[in-house]
């Protein structure tokens, strides 16, 4: 009688034992890094992703010129040597940069472990120029005067917009997507992503034009 006691005491322990065995694990909760991510993204703000320095060179001349009316004509006949040139050197930097300010998981699509970012579309703008008015060079006859300041602040002007203006023809906009993108794929993969399954996007029917701040067509 004593045997079978322990022996049943075996059988016991056994299927104890197999029964933890076969008991399934816990299955471990997904953490949703998503809004994470997004919130980590805004953080951001207003990103600049690329940076140009320009060097221009604005040149300018006009003519002094007699003007009148002759024998019921009209005449303008430039005066010799009446002419004056100036060529004003300028630096200008343009930056470009991406505002975060909206940025939501509206612009994250997640398919299993493939995602897809979707980023506002950059802005480029002028943030400085300066003349450098020591090596700015005026060649004026006797007959003219220099150029005032008012007339050298108003070429400036004119600089200024014509930098503007070549600014959708530099490829800012396309460095700095890729800069964007370099910065923002280390903190998605922070999230959990591979970099093969990232894939980062922009609006594909914009006009470059839109994307510089103060641009007149």
């Amino acid at each position: 009688m004593k045997y079978i006691i322990i022996y049943l005491a075996a059988i016991s322990l056994l299927l104890t034992a197999c029964s933890t065995r076969e008991k399934p694990e816990e299955e471990t909760q997904q953490v949703d890094t998503i809004p994470m991510m997004v919130m980590q993204i805004q953080k951001c703000s207003r990103l600049y992703t690329a940076e140009y320095k320009v060097h221009k060179i604005v040149t300018h001349k006009d003519e002094m010129a007699l003007k009148g009316t002759m024998l019921s004509k009209d005449f303008n006949v430039a005066i010799p040597l009446g002419q004056r040139n100036v060529a004003i050197p300028m630096d200008a930097t343009i930056k470009a940069s991406i505002d975060f300010a909206d940025f939501s998981d509206k612009n994250v699509h997640r398919l299993g472990d493939k995602i897809e970012i979707i980023l506002p579309d950059p802005k480029v703008e002028l943030t400085s120029s300066k003349i450098n008015h020591q090596e700015v060079r005026q060649r004026v006859p006797l007959l003219r005067s220099n150029f005032t300041d008012e007339e050298l602040s108003k070429l400036e002007k004119q600089g200024r917009a014509s930098i503007v203006k070549d600014i959708p023809r530099m490829g800012i906009v396309e460095q700095a997507r890729q800069s964007a993108a370099n910065m923002l794929i280390p903190m998605i993969e922070q999230a959990g992503f591979e970099q093969e399954n990232i894939t980062i996007t922009f609006r594909k029917d914009m006009d470059v034009r839109e994307l510089v701040v103060g641009h007149r067509s």
